[in-house]
């Protein structure tokens, strides 16, 4: 759903190189990457809920994150700004989706996701992506691939805390990916 005559729901452009890496492989010197692979299933079925999950925001939004976007399906272009945290302690965090994978007709393997980038104004600077793969035996995994480093010297004197945030809100993605394999409404 837009956003028409309102504006955009984050400013400024996407505030770090080597755009599209998630896509792509080697993420930019400097930017520690890590990747995250959960086994979720087995079978094209369940393959196409967690990829429709994905590109509906529904892993982000089951995740425990408050989600506003300027478009309900993931396009590329479109501006996302996750909250999480509570009360006064509450940070957002502004994206912009940079790469989409649709799924593709067929029982092949394949792989659906996308990739989003920070804007400023977010804690770090950097891209994360998250993509489920079916492969040639019908298993079925979720990946999650991101390079980040701080965005500012408050973020890089907590980066600590972050970490544990970060490996935290990983897991509840995890389980959100879950759920979303087993039809959970």
């Amino acid at each position: 759903m837009s956003n028409p005559g309102r504006g955009r729901i984050a400013r400024g452009g996407l505030n770090y190189p080597g755009i599209g890496s998630t896509e792509h492989g080697q993420p930019p010197q400097g930017f520690p990457c890590g990747v995250t692979q959960a086994y979720l299933g087995d079978g094209l079925a369940l393959y196409r809920r967690v990829a429709q999950g994905i590109l509906t925001w529904q892993l982000q939004k089951r995740s425990g994150l408050r989600v506003r976007t300027e478009s309900d399906v993931v396009v590329p272009g479109a501006r996302v700004v996750s909250g999480f945290g509570f009360g006064p302690f509450r940070i957002n965090a502004p994206c912009e989706v940079v790469w989409v994978h649709r799924p593709v007709p067929g029982d092949g393997p394949q792989s659906a996701g996308f990739g989003y980038g920070s804007l400023p104004g977010h804690p770090v600077r950097g891209e994360e992506s998250f993509e489920v793969e079916v492969d040639g035996q019908g298993r079925v995994f979720l990946r999650i691939t991101a390079f980040s480093r701080p965005s500012n010297w408050f973020y890089a004197a907590g980066s600590a805390v972050a970490g544990r945030a970060q490996r935290h809100v990983t897991s509840r993605y995890i389980g959100s990916a879950h759920e979303l394999a087993a039809g959970e409404s």
